[in-house]
């Protein structure tokens, strides 16, 4: 298993975990010999056989992997160009992606003897993830979450805590995902001996967003076996929505040798990049800078104070992204695109009204592109998006933009 995931992919980060003039380790000395720790102990897991046959057995058995290749076929009658493929990670247990990940760090945390997890979560599914797991192993749970998203993913916040977490609201800064992560890194330094934090995405210092990558690389590896079962050959377009982007980096990783395939990643617009500090798209309304202990693109003002991001996604308002993707973005590797809280309602419904299928608003966004490349490419085009999360936590989100009254057993809407 270990030499499957790893041996065929492009060199990851360097000895100083940067991947180009991205990354690094920028933490407090008190941080510093956890973080080479979990870098030893990652980098002894990674050889490990009997490390992936326990997480090999936990895809399969528990969250439910390989999650299915699914050929969009009224969507693609719909757009009249492409072949759409989506990769139903919604499908896994939790609902979302995050539970890949998640499963890798804690039994990590385990292996070192931390019986305290702490997470931060912007949308709620790393938190349910996060929760989901360690319930399964007996292990203290708590969950950092911006007062902001608190409120407007109830949802996922009730389940959190039914899986027996301490949510903790953050009431700093805009109550987002960013000032979740402030106040997780506090709790870290503070709670040093018995505490593992088990970061939801592929930002944060080394060896965070490799570790993360790697562990969320079972999507990609699964996508490209399943691709060429279907078609016979590798997709020609791969595409997923960016927050952080565990997702996409999950889904692109094992392609990136593979110079035929084009790597879209989609940010979130708002309400335009054109709106100030209304959209949260790091890539192209951004510049490198350090946050969270590692550098990458941020959205920040001209003396370097991190601006609050914008988006209907709680998912996606991260003003910053993975040092991996600023890497791609600035070598030409992948092309990082921006898509509108507008235009991505329009691809929600779409999903639900052609497949059936009701997504969150992350990969919404992702659809939203290919709702706009797909009919001016070839029929024999093949597109293959991440459909990461599925849409009952944004459902309330989605009603009070569309003008839906909830409480109307009737179905009419609010006006």
């Amino acid at each position: 298993m270990a030499d499957d995931l790893f041996n065929s992919f492009m060199t990851g980060p360097d000895e100083n975990g940067r991947f180009g003039d991205f990354g690094g380790r920028f933490v407090s000395e008190t941080l510093m010999p956890l973080i080479l720790a979990l870098e030893e102990e990652y980098e002894k897991a990674k050889t490990d056989d009997s490390f992936w046959a326990e997480m090999q057995d936990l895809w399969t058995h528990y969250v439910g992997r390989p999650s299915p290749l699914y050929f969009a076929e009224r969507l693609t009658d719909h757009l009249g160009g492409a072949r759409i493929y989506l990769k139903r990670d919604e499908l896994n247990h939790t609902g979302a992606h995050k539970i890949n990940n998640v499963l890798g760090q804690i039994i990590l945390a385990r292996r070192m003897g931390k019986t305290r997890i702490i997470a931060e979560t912007g949308a709620g599914q790393h938190g349910v993830a996060t929760a989901t797991v360690c319930a399964k192993f007996g292990l203290k749970c708590v969950v950092y979450m911006g007062k902001h998203d608190v409120e407007r993913q109830a949802p996922n916040v009730f389940r959190m805590r039914l899986l027996g977490a301490e949510v903790i609201p953050v009431t700093s800064g805009r109550g987002t995902l960013k000032d979740a992560m402030n106040d997780a890194l506090r709790d870290w330094v503070t709670n040093v001996r018995d505490t593992f934090y088990c970061i939801g995405t592929v930002a944060g210092p080394h060896p965070y967003p490799a570790m993360v990558r790697d562990f969320q690389s079972i999507i990609g590896k699964e996508a490209k076996e399943q691709m060429q079962a279907a078609e016979g050959r590798p997709p020609d377009t791969l595409v997923a929505a960016i927050g952080g982007g565990s997702n996409a980096m999950g889904l692109f990783f094992p392609f990136l040798d593979d110079k035929s395939v084009n790597i879209i990643g989609v940010e979130a617009g708002g309400k335009g990049v054109n709106a100030k500090m209304e959209h949260c798209a790091s890539l192209t309304g951004g510049r490198p800078g350090v946050l969270h202990g590692n550098r990458t693109y941020l959205l920040q003002d001209d003396d370097g104070q991190i601006l609050e991001g914008f988006s209907i996604s709680a998912g996606l308002d991260y003003p910053g992204i993975g040092p991996e993707h600023s890497w791609l973005h600035e070598i030409g590797r992948a092309k990082y695109v921006s898509i509108t809280d507008v235009e991505a309602l329009e691809a929600f419904q779409l999903s639900c009204a052609q497949e059936g299928i009701i997504p969150a608003l992350e990969p919404s966004h992702a659809l939203a592109h290919v709702m706009k490349i797909a009919p001016d490419l070839p029929k024999d085009h093949l597109i293959c998006m991440n459909m990461c999360g599925r849409g009952d936590k944004d459902i309330f989100t989605v009603a009070k933009h569309l003008g839906f009254d909830m409480s109307d057993t009737e179905g009419r809407d609010a006006s």
